[in-house]
């Protein structure tokens, strides 16, 4: 394996066929790059096939030729599980770039990074923003941690799926900054669904309401797309689980605390929706907190409600 950057042709493998894995996957298919992927899901798996790409039994069957392996995992025990206990580490061959675009903690990262490159393999962390339509359109954003050579030989494939790929730093940084991320978007979505409401309790319009604030300072990823999108349609649809950003804000409220940020409003926000999670369906898309609020709300006003 030669540290030439990738291009189309070339054989990446695929690890995690979920909501945001099968887009991305389809993604390198239409750019050209041969992919070999693995899931526990046959459907998921059949999907792929029906793309016009090679499905595997295993993980480490997707090293095969491979220059590069992309697992989209949701959390750090799946991807030690992957590399370890299903083999894929063992099976790559030295040179081989496996890149982790899922919600790890950055610890882990830095750890798993120092195990692979003493067999010779290079780990690149590389989550991402924008949700499953932000993966099917490939206008993702991208947090790149890993060695810069590394960064560069994956970048070619990494641009195919998100439309800004950042080098944040060594292996880790990508994770850390998702994390700290994704802790700031949940907040977001906490305290917009408390204004929204009140303001519809009120007697405010919603749609008024979120107009006037994307055209003022209160507005945030919350108001612009997911009340729209999600949260006023009543879908709820946005493809990423309420317990997946539980779990990426308690890593954010841990880094914050390990640096010596006290991250008092974080952990507040945090606790909220850890007893959202013990009230909503264990399958809850992250946006269904509203209706926590809402039901929370209703409880303690007797039902009573305006909006």
């Amino acid at each position: 394996m030669n540290g030439t950057p990738l291009r189309p042709g070339d054989t990446v493998g695929f690890v995690g066929l979920g909501n945001m894995g099968l887009p991305m996957a389809r993604r390198l298919l239409e750019a050209g790059y041969r992919v070999r992927a693995h899931d526990r899901s046959a459907s998921a798996a059949e999907a792929l096939r029906a793309a016009g790409g090679a499905t595997v039994p295993g993980s480490a069957a997707t090293t095969r030729d491979a220059a590069a392996v992309v697992l989209m995992l949701p959390d750090s025990a799946a991807v030690e599980a992957v590399m370890h206990d299903d083999g894929l580490l063992a099976a790559a061959e030295p040179g081989t770039v496996v890149v982790d675009m899922g919600s790890s903690r950055p610890m882990n990262t830095r750890a798993l990074a120092q195990r692979a490159a003493e067999r010779g393999v290079r780990l690149v962390d590389a989550p991402v923003s924008g949700g499953v339509k932000g993966a099917v359109n490939g206008t993702l954003t991208v947090m790149a941690g890993g060695e810069p050579e590394d960064v560069e030989r994956v970048r070619p494939l990494l641009e195919v799926i998100g439309r800004r790929v950042l080098h944040l730093g060594p292996a880790g940084a990508g994770h850390a900054l998702k994390a700290l991320n994704n802790l700031m978007s949940a907040t977001h979505l906490l305290l917009t669904g408390e204004a929204m409401l009140a303001g519809q309790r009120f007697g405010l319009d919603p749609v008024t309401m979120l107009e006037a604030v994307n055209a003022s300072s209160g507005r945030s990823g919350s108001t612009e797309r997911k009340w729209p999108d999600h949260v006023l349609p009543g879908t709820f649809d946005s493809g990423f689980g309420l317990r997946l950003m539980l779990k990426d804000m308690r890593i954010g409220v841990e880094l914050a605390e390990a640096t010596g940020v006290s991250a008092r409003l974080g952990r507040a926000a945090t606790e909220l929706w850890a007893e959202a999670a013990e009230r909503l369906p264990p399958a809850a898309d992250h946006t269904e907190i509203v209706t926590w609020l809402r039901g929370m709300f209703d409880e303690r006003s007797g039902g009573l409600s305006s909006g």
